[in-house]
């Protein structure tokens, strides 16, 4: 039996006795993420498949959970296979039936060729929860540690329902449902997954976000009525001086305006960070896999410092540092992750579920990252 504890983010003391760590640099990723980025520039994007592998077989052998590096055992053909099947199964019939319903409005058919343009949008949105579990069964399928994988005989096909109806009750509610909708839908992916002979279970209340949730709920609408005050204060304070002409309003009431909706779509970013910062908290620390329950302990500022971070990265290099993000990424992940209990080594044995034979198409295709 293995004792698993720890605690503390990424600057923690006791880093090495953490149950998760990571032992890669910058400075040894440098070389992989430039040759990446040559070869998918070279191969006009193809090589991004293999790029994608190359980036996980490295992030998985510098991740160590208790004493034992993970492994990555999925190639670049497997996800080269899983995005042609996403253009032969779903581009090209989409694409066909958008042409058709056009056609078919056309000549006068209204009826039928608006139903030929709802149907392919149902399907993204349906396809959107499939492709969320499948990248997530394919994943934990292609992680290796001590020669044990994880994965799910589930198919994601019933969690594709349960994506599209639990999603629209959410927003049916006037958006109040949104938190409901996420943590019930984390919790049922989750549980569908397992590790070798153990299964996740995840049991996360939403009650606990939405007192966030509501203050992102609440910021538009107080900024937007803070915004209206501030132009008819500024209106009405210059006309009263004789110097406010509306067909010509001053240079600098248009430009507070400006940085007031600047600022609005900033704090309005962060509001939502605070959110997802505390949602993240809430899911994983309801997550249990056998005796080991897991923590993640980045707040809010963690995540802005990571945003932040990004959006400088790929301003300062006109983009190219893209091939950086995925580092980046998956070291915040395992720097803030921790994991409690006991975990029987010696009683571990191999997964019986079945292993997905091609890639994450479908969720490389909607562009929904997921850790």
């Amino acid at each position: 039996m293995d004792g698993l504890g720890g605690h503390g983010g990424p600057d923690a003391t006791d880093a090495e006795s953490s149950a998760f760590g990571f032992h890669g640099t910058w400075r040894e990723y440098l070389p992989i993420a430039l040759t990446n980025l040559l070869l998918i520039v070279v191969t006009l994007g193809i090589y991004r498949f293999w790029a994608k592998a190359r980036e996980r077989r490295y992030l998985w052998s510098r991740t160590r959970f208790i004493d034992e590096r993970l492994e990555w055992t999925g190639t670049g053909m497997e996800l080269f296979v899983g995005g042609v099947l996403v253009i032969v199964l779903f581009v090209v019939p989409y694409f066909v039936m958008t042409q058709v319903a056009q056609a078919m409005m056309m000549r006068g058919q209204t009826a039928l060729g608006a139903a030929l343009f709802v149907i392919p949008l149902l399907a993204i949105f349906y396809l959107m929860g499939v492709a969320r579990f499948r990248a997530i069964r394919y994943r934990l399928g292609r992680t290796n540690w001590r020669g044990i994988r994880g994965g799910s005989d589930d198919a994601g096909f019933r969690y594709g329902w349960s994506y599209m109806w639990k999603t629209a009750a959410g927003y049916a509610a006037f958006g109040l449902g949104v938190p409901w909708a996420m943590v019930s839908l984390w919790n049922q992916r989750w549980r569908a997954m397992s590790f070798g002979p153990m299964r996740f279970t995840c049991s996360a209340d939403f009650s606990a976000l939405m007192k966030r949730y509501l203050l992102f709920y609440f910021s538009p609408f107080l900024a937007i009525l803070g915004l209206v005050g501030f132009v008819f204060a500024a209106a009405f304070g210059l006309q009263a001086d004789g110097q406010f002409d509306p067909e010509n309003p001053p240079i600098g009431v248009m430009a507070a305006i400006g940085v007031a909706f600047v600022l609005f779509y900033l704090v309005l970013g962060f509001v939502w960070l605070a959110y997802y910062a505390k949602f993240f908290r809430v899911v994983v620390g309801e997550m249990e896999l056998g005796d080991l329950s897991f923590e993640f302990d980045a707040k809010t500022w963690d995540w802005i410092r990571l945003g932040l971070g990004d959006v400088a990265l790929l301003v300062l290099t006109l983009g190219l540092g893209f091939v950086f993000l995925g580092y980046r990424h998956w070291r915040f992940f395992i720097a803030h992750m921790q994991a409690f209990g006991e975990i029987d080594v010696d009683g571990l044995i191999q997964s019986t579920t079945r292993r997905a034979r091609h890639g994450e198409g479908l969720l490389d295709a909607f562009d929904m990252g997921a850790i």
